[in-house]
């Protein structure tokens, strides 16, 4: 990574390791985000390795040296933690919440993946060398275009339930509800296509930001012992790290090929 995606690096390791200490502090997984049933043997135990493993591995993630493992680690926990939500799915497939639910956690999963392509530094004789690389790179955009998709169709079908998360002192808290749904499918419509995909995804990381700051933080200062209000703050602010992950990625991207572009090729100049 270049000096300018090192802030996206560290809000993302920052995010794992705050949902590593509330795991550890409460002992438990992250309620509706990681899904384990309490009949699963050592559900404890295996809540408080899980805190650990995020916590150690953010904070691997913010030293050169060891950013490489932790990454490598951290990408299959993440595809274990979106795999969690997939029983969901062939349960009640017409429910748009269990959509908005794996959408959530596979855009996560993108900007995890997004740096394990990126930093990992895996063989290209590896089995894993097609997660890496640009094209590594590239199937990351498109997942996580893809996954915010339903999170915005989620603020449409819900609209009451969304609208009661806006907060009081914005008008019109329907129409947030609408335009923050609509405005997240063309964020991700515009990131598939390739449609002003700067614009794109710098507004969606800046949404999902702006969720995290004002919805979840004013429910964290009313509840601070509250489980729920810091578990959906860290969760929200964990997938704005990962947006803003990829977001970078995008903005590299397209600054990699307006170079290339506009470079003078050898034979002009000979």
């Amino acid at each position: 990574m270049n000096r300018s995606q090192q802030p996206a690096l560290a809000l993302f390791a920052i995010g794992m390791i705050g949902l590593g200490i509330l795991a550890l502090v409460n002992r438990d997984f992250a309620l509706v985000w990681q899904p384990v049933a309490p009949w699963v043997p050592g559900r404890t135990v295996l809540a408080c390795v899980s805190g650990l493993l995020m916590v150690f591995g953010g904070i691997g993630l913010l030293f050169r040296i060891t950013a490489p493992w932790s990454v490598r680690i951290l990408f299959p926990y993440l595809i274990i933690w979106t795999l969690l939500k997939a029983p969901a799915l062939f349960v009640a497939p017409q429910i748009e919440g269990v959509w908005l639910g794996l959408g959530e956690i596979a855009a996560l999963l993108a900007g995890g993946w997004v740096l394990f392509a990126t930093l990992a530094e895996i063989p290209s004789d590896s089995p894993l060398a097609f997660a890496a690389g640009e094209r590594g790179l590239r199937i990351a955009r498109i997942l996580f275009a893809v996954s915010i998709i339903p999170i915005g169709l989620g603020h449409l079908f819900y609209v009451k339930a969304t609208a009661d998360l806006v907060p009081h002192w914005l008008p019109f808290r329907t129409g947030w509800a609408w335009l923050t749904g609509l405005g997240q499918i063309a964020c991700g419509l515009g990131i598939l296509f390739s449609v002003l995909p700067r614009v794109a995804a710098i507004a969606e990381a800046c949404m999902i930001s702006l969720f995290a700051v004002l919805v979840w933080g004013p429910a964290v200062l009313a509840a601070p012992k509250g489980r729920l209000p810091w578990t959906a703050f860290l969760i929200s602010r964990a997938i704005a790290a990962a947006a803003w992950v990829v977001a970078q990625e995008v903005v590299r991207q397209l600054s990699a090929k307006s170079s290339a572009k506009h470079a003078t090729p050898l034979t002009a100049r000979v």
